[in-house]
This record gives structure tokens, sequence and C-alpha cells, in this order.
């Protein structure tokens, strides 16, 4: 099969400049950070099932700016080197915002839109997913990136919810959407709706029914230069309702069947409207803020080719994971998936630049939950669990990750300490980039066995397994354990056109 997806942990920036090919994408879809001054995290799955009350959460990603020297040196750089409308774009947001967060937003945001513009072809198109915090801005700066005459539209997105009574101002119910084209070669497939019922047809369009004399039931429509001519209903209850800009389609909630638990998680009939839209079967969709893959699934549904980008492990674990449960295993087979390790070469690498996702990745090689956080962890890396009865109740397995070159004796005590310690733990896994010593190989021989009371099966109660081991594909001795992250829905067959939206 061929690798026609592609998947890349890292900085967008960095993978549009050295990825991505002048004019080779037709369409792109962003949904970046909006400056929102909170920080977003993952729901994972506890006791097999939903539940954001009771399930452990882990930061996604950190939605607050701050101006910075490093800011600074971002915008100096982006003055010097951007085309001139683009440039005189953020020099003037600096005279009327200052030196504050907005305008470290707007500098982080720059140089990616310009890539994004590269990287369209003519006949493209960019939607950008915002709301009204940084939606004002974010157009002035697509005016000066694509030019003011190929903004297409402001869209709308108009989400149900639970109604509020608020003292000084009305409750906010809705997302934007920026559509910007690359060029007036810009291929656009307007959209329909099914039309509910006649009566519905004929509310909307305000025009009075008449009927022929074979009894067919037409309205007098206008064609333009004054002339009127003859629609029949039946002809326009089957072209259906055309789409405006005012899109109605449920945000999801908890109990929602896609749901993922994914901080900003979009409904992929918002992706597969805009999908349908801008492009073709064949087609390269690009996602640089791609989350939990919510545009990669929708392309993957309509028969397009797609990248998808994202700077956190945890994103693209999530993503990888999505594909596999909901098109099968084979799928990963037709995607690329760039800066996860694949050999001992990538998780040294990943480790110099990140020892935190290094971490997140050799947990979650072993299917277990990753910590919150760093600091503070207690030696205690991530977590895996799996039923010991038919009433729910669960065992635990914690993991500790070790990437430095020195593992001492003391680290496997340790872990055996915490095993001990902890009520509710029944083993521990100790994962190292390099092979163990003698004396780290007999403190582990000491730990004795923990016995599975379903089938009376002896483990280790503590373990070792090498990075090496991992990328061959080996795992540590445990029972089957609960997949973490919330489970993406089997993909049903492929819904018509009227269904999609």
């Amino acid at each position: 099969m061929t690798k026609q997806n592609r998947l890349y942990y890292g900085d967008n920036l960095d993978v549009l400049r050295q990825y991505v090919p002048n004019e080779s994408v037709d369409l792109v879809y962003l949904d970046p950070p909006f400056n929102s001054n909170r920080n977003y995290s993952v729901i994972f799955n506890r006791n097999g099932q939903f539940d954001n009350a009771n399930s452990a959460q882990i930061e996604a990603f950190e939605d607050t700016w701050h101006w910075t020297p490093v800011t600074q040196k971002q915008f100096d750089d982006f003055i010097n080197s951007a085309p001139g409308p683009s440039a005189d774009a953020l020099s003037a947001f600096r005279i009327l915002l200052g030196e504050n967060d907005a305008m470290a937003y707007l500098v982080n945001m720059a140089p990616r839109l310009l890539e994004l513009h590269r990287v369209l072809k003519p006949t493209g198109t960019l939607f950008l997913h915002c709301d009204p915090t940084m939606s004002h801005y974010l157009k002035v700066l697509l005016d000066a990136v694509f030019d003011a005459k190929f903004f297409r539209n402001e869209i709308i997105w108009h989400y149900s919810g639970w109604n509020k009574k608020l003292k000084k101002h009305y409750e906010s119910r809705h997302d934007v959407i920026l559509m910007y084209a690359k060029s007036v070669r810009q291929f656009f497939s307007p959209q329909t709706l099914p039309w509910e019922s006649e009566a519905e047809y004929l509310r909307t369009r305000k025009q009075k029914l008449h009927v022929d004399e074979q009894g067919r039931k037409y309205v007098m429509s206008d064609a333009g230069g004054g002339k009127r001519v003859k629609r029949y209903i039946e002809e326009a209850m089957q072209y259906g309702r055309p789409i405006d800009d005012i899109w109605r389609i449920d945000k999801l909630n908890n109990s929602a069947s896609e749901a993922l638990g994914y901080p900003t998680q979009k409904p992929v009939k918002l992706l597969e409207r805009i999908i349908a839209t801008a492009s073709k079967p064949g087609d390269l969709v690009l996602d640089p803020f791609c989350g939990c893959g919510t545009t990669v699934d929708a392309a993957q549904r309509l028969d397009r080719a797609w990248i998808g980008i994202d700077i956190t492990y945890i994103a693209i674990d999530l993503i990888t994971k999505r594909l596999e449960h909901t098109y099968g295993r084979d799928v990963l087979q037709t995607v690329d998936i760039n800066g996860i390790p694949h050999d001992m070469a990538g998780a040294r690498a990943l480790f110099e630049r990140s020892p935190f996702d290094f971490e997140r990745w050799a947990v979650s090689m072993i299917n277990a939950e990753p910590n919150q956080k760093q600091v503070g962890d207690r030696g205690i890396d991530g977590v895996a669990r799996f039923p010991v009865d038919s009433r729910g109740k669960l065992g635990k397995v914690v993991v500790s990750v070790k990437g430095g070159r020195k593992v001492t004796p003391s680290v496997a005590r340790d872990l055996r300490g915490t095993v001990e310690r902890t009520g509710d733990a029944h083993m521990g896994i100790l994962i190292t980039m390099d092979d163990i010593t003698k004396g780290v190989r007999e403190e582990i021989a000491r730990s004795g066995y923990y016995t599975f009371p379903v089938n009376n099966q002896d483990f280790p109660v503590l373990q070792h397994i090498s990075v090496k081991d991992l990328l061959a594909g080996k795992l540590p001795l445990m029972p089957g354990t609960i997949l973490p992250y919330i489970k993406a829905q089997k993909v049903t067959p492929k819904a018509g056109a009227d269904e999609l939206f």
C-alpha cells in the first residue's frame, strides 16, 4: 500500500517549511488555539467507560500567551522577512495592542499563515476556525496574507447548549470559520441540505404555489434580468436547500458517540462539510493543528489524502489509535508517521528533545496511561489497569521510565517500594533506554510474583523491558489491560450525500 497520508509530531512551522512543498495542498483547515487563557486536558478512559467526573485527565495544550524576549525575536524576524502587506499588518497590530498577550498570539500565528498560503494550490481554499476572542484580528491578518479580495465567507458555526441568564451580555453560542481562496481559480462545490417537507420549502422561499395542467406543482422563480421561470417543486426538493454561511451542527458533548475526551474536539460532520465544499476525492487536505484527528478522520471517510501535524505526543498517539479503531489496523499501513521513534536513534533523539514526551511515548507503547505532569510523580510515569473480576474491580501496574544511561539497583528497589506502599498496585514495569546491569536484574528478580485471580496465572511483581525490545514489538507480561484512551467507534458504511450534513 502507498503511504499517501502523513502524520507529523512536531512544531507545524518547522514541519511546513521542511516537508510540505509549494502549492501542493488542495485544502487547509486549521483550528489553532484561540488565546482563551485556559489549559485543556485530555480525558482518559477509566473503568472501561467514559466518565468525565472520575476519569484521569492529562493536559493536552496550554492556550495562554505572553510577550517574552523570544516573542520579540519572532516579531523582528517576521518583519524583516515577510512580504510587505503581512509585515505591515503585524506592525500595525504592535502599535494598536502593544506588547501584550494578544500580540504574542498574533506573532505566533503570522508566520504559520504565510506558510499555509505558500503550500496551497492556486485552486485551494483555507478555512481558519476561531472564536470571537481573536477572529477580528485574524481576519485582518488573513486579508494581508491572502489579499482581502480573496476573502470568501465568515461562516458562523452555531451550536445548541444549556441556556444561561447572563447579567451583562448574551450567551455566546457560536464559533467563526474564516474562508479564503488562494486565487480566482478556487475550487468550490456548493452543498445542499434536504428539505424537510414541501411546506418548509414554500415557507422558506415565500413563494406562491401553482399547479399546471398535468397537476405538477411549481413556483415562479426569478431567473435574473426581470425574467420569471417555472420551478417545479419536485425538482427543487430533489436538488435540496443550498447551505448558507450559518451552519447549525450540534457541538459534541460528553455523551456523544464520537467524543474521545479531547478538548476542543469538533464533530466529524462539520469537517465533512468543509472537505466536501472545497476538495474532490483524491485531493490533499492539511490540518496543521490536528489535535485528536477529526480532520484526518473526515478526510479518510471522504477518500481524500491528508497531512496532520501536532506538537504534542498525546495528540499523535490518540490519532493513531483513533484510525486503528475506526478503520482497522491495516489503515496504518497507508500512514507515514514522522517524529515518533522507529529505531534507537529516533528514541534517543526524542529523549534529547523532550524527556517528558519520551516518557509518554514509552508508557503508551505498553498500553498504559501517562502521567499528567513530570514533576512530583514519585518516580512513576504511567499506570496500566486490568480487570480482576466480573464486578469491575481493577488491578494496577505502575510504570517507571528511565531514559538516562545510569540505572542503579536502587531504581528497582524504589519501584518495588512504590508497588508495596500503593494499596491498589499489583505490579511494576521498569522501562529503560539501554540494557540494565546484573545488579538491577537481581533486584528485580527478588520481587516475587503476583497471582492473577481470574486464572491463577503468576506474573513477576517487577519486570524490565528496554526501548530496543519495545521497538521490536515485545511487551511485558501482564494481564490484558484496558485501553487508556476512549475508543473510537468503528466506521459505518459510507453515507450518501444527503446524510453527510
